[in-house]
C-alpha cells in the first residue's frame, strides 16, 4: 500500500478485526477515522447491479464529478476493465479477503491521474446484506473529476490466518486407515 488514507484504513479494519477474517459493519465507527471520511465507501454486494455506493465519501464523489449514492462502482470504469474490477469485488466479498489496486483514470484535460483502490469485507452475517468498503484515493491532490478508470495492477491481501493452534489426534477409523485431525 502506498497512500497514506489506505495505509491507516487497513490498520484500523485489521484492528478491529481481531482474530476474524474480517470485522462486522457495525464495528467500524466513523468517528475513528473522520480524517479519512472523504476517500471512504461502502458497497453494496450486488454483482448483477455494478456494486452500488450506499455510501460514499465527500473526495470519492468529487472524483466522479458526481454523487454516487446509489450508482455502480463498476460504472465508474472504462469498458476493458469493468469485467476485472467487478470479479474484483466478487472475490473479497465472498472469499473474505481485501485486495489493493493501481488504477488510472482520465482528467478533463485528458491527461492521466494515478490512485490508489483498497477494498476491503465485511463480516457476513445471516439476514443481513453483504456489503464491502474501501479507499478510493488519488495521489494527485488537483485532479478534479476523474472518468475512464482503469486497472493498472492489483493484489490480494493474503494475511496469515489468525488460528488456535489445535492439538493433533490421531483417530483410527477403519483397520489401515488413520485420519489425523488437525489444521485444514
Amino acid at each position: 500500500m502506498k497512500h497514506p488514507s489506505s495505509r491507516a484504513f487497513f490498520a484500523y479494519w485489521d484492528e478491529k478485526r481481531g482474530n476474524g477474517r474480517a470485522p462486522d459493519r457495525a464495528d467500524i465507527d466513523p468517528a475513528a477515522v473522520r480524517e479519512l471520511l472523504g476517500d471512504i465507501f461502502v458497497l453494496s454486494c450486488e454483482p448483477k447491479t455494478g456494486f452500488p455506493f450506499r455510501v460514499a465519501g465527500t473526495r470519492v464523489c468529487a472524483l466522479a464529478g458526481r454523487d454516487l449514492k446509489d450508482q455502480g462502482f463498476a460504472a465508474l470504469f472504462a469498458d476493458a476493465s469493468r469485467g476485472e474490477i467487478e470479479e474484483i469485488a466478487t472475490v473479497v466479498a465472498d472469499e473474505t479477503l481485501g485486495a489493493i489496486a493501481g488504477l488510472t483514470a482520465l482528467r478533463e484535460d485528458g491527461s492521466k491521474a494515478y490512485l490508489e483502490l483498497l477494498l476491503l469485507p465485511f463480516n457476513a452475517r445471516p439476514h443481513t446484506p453483504v456489503s464491502l468498503t474501501g479507499v478510493l484515493a488519488p495521489f494527485d491532490d488537483e485532479c478534479g473529476a476523474l472518468s475512464a478508470f482503469t486497472v493498472t495492477s492489483w493484489r490480494y491481501l493474503h494475511q496469515p490466518e489468525k488460528l488456535l493452534p489445535r492439538a493433533i489426534r490421531k483417530l483410527q477409523i477403519a483397520r489401515g486407515l488413520m485420519v489425523y485431525e488437525g489444521l485444514r
